[in-house]
């Protein structure tokens, strides 16, 4: 799979924008805040519907504008797909596949694949459980997009329940969201469980070609003990902790049981890595999650973009050998960097060079 051509209207800082692509590396090189982190941005949110910088749409359309259009051809396999992407601040987004009208936006999910890695990215290490289980969930609708529903269904079980809890609503009301709760839980619990079982080894090999000498691993950790695959066994568990944590959810007026209190455990050698992890092996071990994840989705059969967001400066010779490496593997690679000289030696890119508002194929003189 790759992207074909990417045009972009009021999209950030770019009014008009057309580019055309070819597959293997394209780089764009620019200042800070030249806008070569929008057009990663851009081809990010077409394959997630969300940004990786910001949590509201508003930021991502243009000033004066009243929406953003993102409109990308993406070959894949032996089709040609034309996604259209209307991108609004204060109603539902709306998409078109090949020139048809979706009836969601999710619809396009998994048309376009991306693995991205930036500087952020060492939050997965340092950070609050919530960036490690937004990196499990995008990573499984990456996989399954029919799993954005789910995780959908599950926020909307955790808000409603959480506000009956705090009215200390009667337990009929409770009920039926405890069921949901359970149910819901359940399953993704046993996905997330799943996903991390096959990352592992696609984890251990990235940090140990880093030459790095300790051994890395991940596992899933719950709040609640015993939980595996099996989903039926996991709604029974759920159900028993629901019970059993019934008083206190009600005296905090929160959720106290489900995937979202989880997080993804990250181990190097005897220790976990946040809070014993060297500034370079915290790199590292991000680095190997994310190409980890890449590598994963290899091996299934898919061929994601590989967007790295100036990264390389951020990287010692050993990191940026091995990150240069895999975009030898990928179909394509998008690439943004401040200076050329961030790029690693004898890295074949096609480059470009970014002035506000617009793509040069070669710097002015």
């Amino acid at each position: 799979m790759h992207l074909n051509r990417l045009t972009l209207n009021n999209f950030r800082s770019y009014e008009n924008l057309d580019l055309s692509f070819n597959p293997g590396t394209t780089t764009f090189i620019g200042d800070n805040g030249s806008g070569k982190t929008n057009i990663a941005e851009a081809i990010i949110y077409l394959s997630q519907l969300s940004s990786h910088r910001v949590s509201t749409n508003q930021p991502l359309i243009h000033l004066g504008s009243e929406q953003a259009i993102i409109k990308a051809v993406i070959k894949k396999e032996n089709r040609v797909l034309e996604i259209d992407l209307e991108i609004n601040a204060k109603k539902n987004n709306r998409a078109q596949i090949n020139g048809n009208p979706t009836r969601s936006q999710r619809e396009i999910l998994g048309a376009c694949q991306t693995i991205y890695f930036s500087p952020e990215d060492l939050d997965l290490v340092r950070g609050d459980p919530s960036q490690r289980r937004s990196f499990m969930d995008q990573l499984l609708v990456t996989r399954n997009p029919r799993l954005a529903g789910v995780l959908t269904d599950y926020d909307r079980v955790v808000k409603q329940r959480n506000a009956l809890l705090k009215t200390r609503a009667a337990q009929s009301a409770l009920t039926p969201w405890n069921e949901q709760l359970a149910l819901i839980g359940a399953n993704l619990t046993a996905k997330r469980i799943d996903l991390c079982e096959e990352l592992n080894p696609f984890v251990h090999q990235n940090y140990k070609t880093l030459n790095e000498t300790k051994p890395a691993s991940i596992n899933y950790k719950s709040t609640i003990d015993s939980l595996t695959t099996n989903v039926e066994k996991n709604i029974e568990i759920y159900n028993e902790n629901i019970q059993q944590l019934q008083y206190q959810e009600i005296e905090r007026g929160v959720t106290l049981v489900g995937p979202h209190r989880d997080d993804l455990h990250l181990q190097i050698g005897d220790f976990p890595a946040k809070g014993y992890a060297s500034h370079g092996e915290s790199w590292s071990m991000a680095l190997s999650l994310k190409l980890g994840a890449f590598s994963l989705l290899r091996e299934e059969g898919s061929e994601p973009i590989l967007i790295l967001d100036d990264v390389f400066a951020e990287l010692d010779a050993t990191r940026r050998t091995h990150l240069m490496n895999a975009t030898q593997v990928a179909e394509q690679t998008i690439i943004t960097a401040a200076v050329e000289e961030d790029l690693p030696d004898g890295l074949p890119t096609d480059r470009r060079y970014i002035e506000p508002g617009k793509v040069l194929e070669r710097k002015n003189k």
